[in-house]
């Protein structure tokens, strides 16, 4: 429920607070006021989400260094088969996330498109999303 995932949040986020400090030898907090609980009920908002989560890695190199990696390599991306066909190799190994459980995670979202991995969400190279 959402108490119990606003506490596992303060858990987390003190656990990774803790590693942070001691590896740069400092104190206080690190992730003041960075997790936000918002219900996503819209298979428009869900596949948004998805595009953010799985993409915004390539906004981020793109400002850094010119850069756009197609998929972030710490995501789950490479599991994912919600990609537009032949735009991305699928990792075929065992998945080290779990399979989504709600319809608008499996299901739903796709109403509005496959996601294009060559997408860079908030640049003007973004695709705009199908309504």
């Amino acid at each position: 429920d959402r108490d119990a995932l606003g506490r596992g949040m303060i858990a987390v986020g003190a656990r990774l607070a803790r590693a942070v400090n001691r590896v740069f030898e400092r104190q206080g907090r690190v992730l003041e006021e960075r997790y936000h609980l918002r219900v996503l009920k819209t298979p428009l908002e869900v596949r948004r989400a998805v595009r953010y989560v799985l993409l915004n890695a390539a906004r981020h190199a793109r400002k850094a260094r010119g850069a756009t990696p197609r998929i972030d390599p710490a995501s789950s991306g490479r599991w994912f088969d919600g990609w537009k066909r032949g735009l991305v190799q699928r990792d075929r190994g065992p998945a080290s996330v779990a399979r989504p459980h709600s319809w608008l995670l499996r299901t739903g979202w796709r109403r509005h498109g496959l996601l294009d991995p060559a997408d860079v969400p908030g640049s003007a190279r973004a695709s705009p999303t199908p309504a």
